[in-house]
């Protein structure tokens, strides 16, 4: 396996903010034997991996908390590298106090995304696969999650990679031709070929099809509620979210500017619109909310 960092870095993997637990990640070649330098429990460079140790971290002679130890030992993690997980309690002040303590041990505070980046680095994900990793912690919808976990467990991956596979195998036939073009032999079926070229092509268009689709699912469908004045725009605005989102009244042209709110229906989310009515006015403003409604 390929190692292309030779320090180790330190961040926090929950969010920040008080909460019952907070979980610190390392990574890197001296993660297990920094935290071993603290930790006051087993001997850590010990354990085997994928195991749990109680004890406490220690500053010197002061116990700043007790925690829980998860052991990850390369190339059995995340990223391939050595990998250890520190639960500790939520308080904002015992999290920096130990990602502080780690970082005088001798590792680096991680850039955002670096844990994904050595993973893709190491050979643990392809790209595509380290892209969904985001895709999936964004999640807030099923359609979503279903889209993100697809992409990350090798589902487009899988598909490309056979395809690959295929024109890789036609290339070398054909390469063979030309090393016996004097002999007038035929290596490679031209129409079997053609096929796969035309199959390449269809994935290719599907793939550009469903990044539109994608941004869909995972920013919410916009759906656009357009009409002329006073037909209840705004309260089919508010009855869809169940509360007052929007002013209504029987004024025409009470609504003038664009609002907008989201709803999940059956695991997909929506972006609902509520838009001016749209007609002929002499209005300045409400001409504007018209021109924006059309834009929608």
């Amino acid at each position: 396996m390929p190692t292309y960092y030779q320090d180790t870095i330190v961040a926090l993997s929950t969010p920040s903010g008080e909460g019952a637990l907070g979980v610190i990640r390392l990574s890197g070649p001296e993660a297990i034997t920094l935290v071993d330098q603290v930790f006051f429990g087993k001997d850590l460079s010990q354990q085997l991996s994928h195991t749990l140790h109680f004890g406490t971290i220690r500053d010197l002679e002061e116990v700043i908390d007790e925690v829980v130890v998860s052991l990850f030992v390369a190339p059995h993690s995340f990223t391939k590298e050595n990998v250890v997980e520190v639960s500790c309690h939520g308080s904002s002040y015992i999290i920096q106090r130990l990602i502080h303590l780690f970082i005088q041990q001798g590792a680096r505070l991680a850039q955002a995304g670096e844990f994904s980046q050595r993973a893709y680095l190491n050979g643990q994900y392809d790209l595509a696969q380290a892209e969904a990793i985001a895709d999936l912690i964004a999640a807030d919808s099923a359609a979503a999650h279903r889209a993100a976990m697809y992409q990350m467990r090798g589902g487009y991956s899988q598909e490309i990679q056979r395809l690959r596979e295929r024109l890789i195998h036609f290339a070398s036939l054909i390469e063979l031709e030309l090393d016996f073009s004097e002999e007038d032999v035929e290596f490679a079926d031209r129409t079997e070929l053609r096929q796969l070229v035309e199959e390449i092509l269809q994935k290719i268009a599907q793939l550009i099809q469903s990044f539109t689709l994608g941004n869909v699912i995972k920013n919410g469908v916009p759906t656009v509620i357009a009409g002329k004045p006073n037909v209840g725009k705004s309260t089919l605005l508010n009855a869809l979210l169940n509360e007052e989102k929007a002013i209504v009244s029987d004024i025409p042209g009470t609504t003038r500017d664009v609002i907008e709110d989201e709803i999940t229906l059956d695991g997909t989310r929506f972006r609902f619109i509520d838009t001016a009515g749209i007609r002929e006015t002499t209005d300045t403003v409400e001409a504007i909310g018209v021109q924006r409604t059309y834009e929608k």
